[in-house]
């Protein structure tokens, strides 16, 4: 599974631009956000569509973004990440 290009990004903009609003989160890259000094969330491309890393702890949780609905589950994934 590739790294989310530019055309993907395009498809994403709403979320990016959600992402954005989040204290605390820095975007380094166009699509990759840390958290300090550590990477947070990434996106990935495949066929089978758009997913986004999410950090928690030292493991990384997988989360489908295709969808409005699945990007609004990637929204309070984070929300429970940052408020932990």
């Amino acid at each position: 599974m590739k790294h989310a290009g530019n055309q993907a990004l395009d498809t994403l903009e709403d979320l990016l631009a959600e992402l954005r609003k989040r204290k605390g989160l820095k975007e380094k890259k166009r699509g990759v956000f840390y958290r300090g000094s550590q990477a947070f969330l990434h996106f990935h491309e495949d066929p089978s569509g758009l997913f986004a890393d999410l950090r928690s702890g030292e493991r990384w949780s997988r989360h489908r973004v295709t969808t409005p609905h699945e990007r609004r589950l990637l929204l309070q994934a984070l929300e429970a990440e940052l408020a932990g």
